[in-house]
């Protein structure tokens, strides 16, 4: 598979975050050539069983992202706690975060880098979650040519994430979890036909 017919979808999630990832990945339609990359704050000094909790609404193999692992269709990578992730080609790169560096900025890194680093199609989504992290590097998206769905801030946790986003960027469809679902295999079926 070429890099360019391998659709990436990241989504980014903080506080509340998790119910919005199950309840996404719960009703996703079965879409082929695409990969789910999922950036979400977790604690970084706690063991995380994010990736089992998720595993249970998915026949998708979830696993932690790993340094210069290459992005495979069909498959969810999480970022492991304590790190920030960009992409390379069609490649995860995995470093450590400054235990000092108080603000996580985990997703606008990984949108910002979606968005210069890879030529293929892909889609941001924001969900739920405190502060203003994801709303930069969707900016940045929308400026490459990529798509932009939010999380309906009704439907959230914590708003803050998905309002900031909503009141500063581009965003092509606010809905929620499950909705935001079905939307991608929409995009995803009309970029195939254009190609």
């Amino acid at each position: 598979m070429s890099k360019k017919s391998l659709y990436i979808v990241a989504l980014g999630a903080s506080a509340g975050g998790h119910q919005a990832l199950w309840e996404f990945f719960a009703n996703l339609p079965h879409i082929p050539d695409v990969a789910f990359v999922i950036i979400q704050h977790l604690k970084a000094d706690m063991h995380s069983v994010a990736d089992q909790l998720l595993a249970k609404y998915t026949t998708l193999p979830v696993a932690w992202a790993k340094d210069r692992g290459q992005i495979q269709p069909g498959h969810i990578y999480m970022l492991p706690p304590g790190k920030y992730m960009t992409v390379l080609g069609a490649n995860l790169r995995v470093v450590d975060r400054d235990p000092l560096n108080k603000i996580n900025r985990a997703i606008d890194i990984f949108f910002e880098s979606l968005a210069d680093q890879y030529d293929g199609p892909s889609i941001g989504i924001i969900l739920s979650g405190a502060g203003s992290d994801g709303t930069q590097g969707a900016i940045r998206m929308y400026q490459q040519g990529g798509q932009v769905l939010v999380q309906d801030p009704a439907t959230t946790e914590f708003s803050s994430m998905p309002i900031t986003a909503i009141v500063n960027d581009h965003v092509k469809l606010i809905a929620a979890p499950q909705e935001l679902a079905h939307y991608i295999k929409k995009l995803v079926s009309a970029s195939s036909r254009m190609s």
